[in-house]
């Protein structure tokens, strides 16, 4: 399938998106082609910039459990291009890649039970359309997740459907290395 959006640059994006691409390409050192896809509608990337910042603001989770969430919800709804680029991000945190693969895979990390348990509760968002299982909430406050954490587990949860989904949608090209497992193709 052939991407359905071009990639702008920060030399051509529209002028309400091209600071926020700038922005991106400052961070992560170049311009990914679902950033310059989401610039052809500026209200597109401040949403999500927006909630980045809120994210990297108000949050309490650390990167660890940040890019493990977001495996886990790549991986449920099955965006190629987001598990890629959070394996990437997931190794520079200090996960191995058997462990990326075991988190995509939903297995039971035994050296974390506890993030295990939370990784269940965003599984269940991700499947069920922000339902979640009596028996896996209940789990999840037996591990010590407070209110507070499992609220905040939300916004990390929908930032990444928001990619998830606009990745499928826009059919985004890999411009990344795939995650192992993976065929490297759109979404």
């Amino acid at each position: 399938m052939m991407a359905r959006i071009p990639v702008h640059s920060t030399d051509d994006a529209p002028e309400g998106a091209r600071e926020h691409l700038k922005q991106l390409e400052a961070h992560l050192g170049t311009v990914l082609n679902i950033h310059g896809e989401m610039a052809h509608a500026p209200v597109l990337l401040a949403a999500y910039t927006g909630i980045q910042q809120a994210i990297t603001t108000h949050g309490t989770f650390e990167a660890r459990t940040r890019e493990a969430i977001a495996l886990a919800v790549g991986a449920v709804n099955d965006c190629a291009y987001c598990q890629s680029a959070h394996t990437g991000m997931a190794r520079q945190v200090g996960w191995s890649t058997d462990e990326t693969i075991a988190i995509r895979n939903g297995e039971h990390l035994p050296q974390n039970e506890s993030l295990t348990v939370l990784l269940r509760v965003a599984r269940d968002i991700a499947e069920a359309g922000g339902e979640v299982r009596d028996d896996t909430w209940q789990q999840a406050v037996d591990a010590g997740w407070t209110t507070t954490e499992l609220t905040e587990l939300y916004a990390h949860v929908v930032v990444n459907l928001f990619t998830n989904y606009f990745n499928h949608y826009a059919r985004t090209d890999l411009d990344l290395p795939p995650a192992p497992g993976l065929e490297s193709h759109h979404t």
